[in-house]
């Protein structure tokens, strides 16, 4: 098959239903060869099955396309391991990691058990970190070994991640947590030939659909920016975090100096409080957390 993505490998996470099939199917028809995985738990993470990914590869291999199920949990050092593996002993190499896995378990914070937070910081942080960290490590040892790494990765945030979300203190978390993987990632790996960015995408799809009723967006209206941010075409391209929605693409900017006040010296707290307040008038007010009143 022909296309931007020609002959590269790809592996996409969570890629059984929504955003993630969507991806796989993109890459798939740009020519990429896919590495489909999918645990196939439910919305909050409970449960495994290998049928979402399988359904998936089966419908790249009908339209033409060549692509193996991966159903490892790949929050786990062997599941990511064997993620990288799956690519490499099917067709010898790696070009793309996208990290899309990810699951709900929303309530308000008072109401929010520990497993809850320490499931989906698990699904959304150890579920980047890993299969980026085994990437990554063969893709240093390409470079060391001489040979030419143009290898991309592509984080999955969110605007819960930018903005903060009422209802998901977890999530948000989360998301916010890759955003700065993303930017370290890429500052450290981009000698190596690697380029990192991540996405935050809104689309409607079973994670969103109560969450944001309204939200008409398609998954495959985000795709096209992560395939071409995840082939050749994208080189030069790093560090940096796009908002993705139906036809509409954002350059994110993120943390920026603001009006400053500097005494010299330590401030008294009563002057530290008139210099915040002075600096509050001449700054930009922050857009409001998706959900507040």
């Amino acid at each position: 098959m022909t296309g931007i993505c020609a002959e590269r490998v790809v592996v996409v996470t969570g890629a059984g239903r929504g955003l993630g099939r969507a991806h796989a199917l993109a890459f798939a028809a740009e020519g990429a060869r896919v590495v489909v995985n999918d645990l196939g738990a439910g919305l909050d993470g409970a449960g495994a099955s290998a049928g979402p990914a399988q359904e998936v590869v089966d419908e790249i291999r009908a339209a033409g396309g060549e692509a193996v199920a991966h159903s490892g949990d790949i929050a786990t050092g062997e599941g990511a391991a064997s993620l990288v593996a799956a690519a490499l002993e099917t067709w010898g190499r790696l070009d793309t990691l996208v990290n899309n896995a990810g699951f709900l378990r929303d309530r308000m914070l008072v109401n929010l058990d520990e497993d809850d937070w320490d499931a989906v910081m698990r699904v959304h942080g150890r579920g980047h970190f890993l299969p980026l960290k085994h990437a990554a490590a063969h893709w240093r040892a390409e470079a060391k070994a001489g040979r030419p790494v143009a290898a991309r990765i592509i984080n999955t945030t969110s605007g819960a991640g930018l903005l903060g979300s009422v209802g998901q203190g977890n999530y948000a978390a989360a998301k916010a947590a890759i955003i700065g993987l993303t930017l370290v990632a890429a500052a450290e790996l981009g000698r190596y030939g690697v380029q990192v960015n991540a996405i935050a995408p809104a689309a409607r799809t079973r994670m969103t659909e109560e969450t944001f009723a309204g939200l008409t967006a398609l998954p495959e209206d985000v795709s096209p920016l992560v395939v071409w941010l995840g082939s050749a075409a994208g080189e030069g391209v790093t560090g940096r975090v796009f908002e993705a929605e139906a036809g509409r693409i954002t350059v994110m900017e993120g943390w920026r100096p603001g009006p400053t006040a500097d005494k010299g010296g330590r401030w008294k707290p009563s002057e530290a409080g008139d210099a915040v307040r002075k600096l509050l008038a001449d700054a930009e007010i922050p857009q409001p957390v998706h959900g507040a009143r």
